[in-house]
């Protein structure tokens, strides 16, 4: 056999073997074995349908198993604090909302830093809330919402889903922004409240948008203002609460993911340039639409000050607003 017969077949069995391992495993070192990607709430709630949308594109793109484990409990503490105790190794990812840099400030007893203890890869989506009122109330904007509060200190009330939900935090921020006074009335669930809204027992809430619209529509409800400094791109004809006076008024309730700590900086890379990727496509970004969800990526450093700025900015907030969990 000649020299150059031999050195074309050794190319060949290299091309083959090569072949035989996925871009990204053969990149990274990593292993066939599966890549779980914790959800740490329920099934069908927003991170859980944007960590499904994320699994089969990229077990696709790499040839590399990838799949959702739920890991509900204690405002998602308990997944979070499963992935933080994770290796480093590219086998284990979080997709949470921002909700999760909000956990630790009720629960000072968790022992994971969220800000020091992750290794943020990249957002993924923002989507906003509404401040909604009952079709009776008599007001039409965010302006004249204020005055009809302040007209009846202390004797109007306002539903959430539960204490240290983003719908309890976005009008205690109104309030102190706006210096209102009006009292917080915790369901337990979403669905309780919004009843009870519809029903006109509670006169006012925030909702997130694309779950108010309906209602909207329907007649049974009334939109004051959005919760984004600026116009929520899917919900243009919805003004924020910051262009009707509450200046610098700005609560983004996006979605991202995390791996756990110490994650090598290429392995990050590699995770986001593929995540981002993935988001880019046309029907990603319509199912994400779907969910209310406008694409927003960034780079692994633009995530990790996101989460850092929102956690200092919610500890405040909650600090002054005198929050505890149920």
């Amino acid at each position: 056999m000649t020299r150059k017969l031999v050195q074309s077949r050794r190319r060949m069995l290299c091309a083959l073997a090569a072949a035989a391992v996925s871009p990204f495993a053969l990149a990274q070192g990593l292993s066939k074995r599966p890549v779980r990607i914790v959800v740490p709430f329920t099934p069908a709630a927003g991170p859980d349908i944007v960590a499904r949308l994320l699994a089969p594109r990229l077990q696709a793109r790499w040839d590399q198993p990838f799949f959702v484990e739920n890991k509900p409990g204690a405002s998602g503490t308990i997944g979070t604090e499963i992935v933080v105790k994770s290796a480093p190794d590219g086998h284990t990812l979080m997709v949470g909302p921002a909700s999760i840099v909000t956990a630790p400030h009720l629960y000072p007893k968790i022992s994971y830093d969220v800000v020091r203890d992750l290794s943020a890869i990249t957002n993924v989506g923002s989507t906003s809330l509404a401040l909604v009122v009952h079709k009776s109330v008599p007001v039409s904007t965010a302006r004249e919402f204020i005055a009809w509060v302040k007209s009846q200190p202390g004797k109007l009330n306002y539903g959430s889903p539960g204490n240290g939900t983003h719908h309890h935090f976005c009008m205690e921020l109104l309030k102190l922004q706006a210096g209102l006074d009006i009292v917080h009335v915790p369901y337990k669930g979403s669905a309780p409240a919004e009843n009870d809204l519809i029903a006109g027992v509670i006169p006012t809430m925030f909702l997130p948008v694309h779950v108010a619209l309906p209602k909207i529509k329907a007649g049974q409800i009334k939109v004051l203002g959005e919760s984004l400094k600026e116009r929520h791109p899917l919900f243009p004809d919805i003004p924020s609460l910051h262009e009707q006076g509450v200046t610098g008024y700005d609560v983004d309730l996006w979605i991202g993911v995390w791996a756990p700590p110490a994650m090598p900086a290429d392995l990050v890379a590699k995770y986001n340039s593929e995540i981002r990727a993935i988001v880019a496509l046309p029907e990603m970004r319509e199912q994400l639409a779907s969910q209310g969800l406008v694409p927003n990526t960034g780079t692994p450093e633009q995530f990790a000050k996101l989460v850092k700025d929102d956690f200092e900015k919610w500890g405040k907030v909650i600090r002054d607003a005198k929050i505890r969990a149920d």
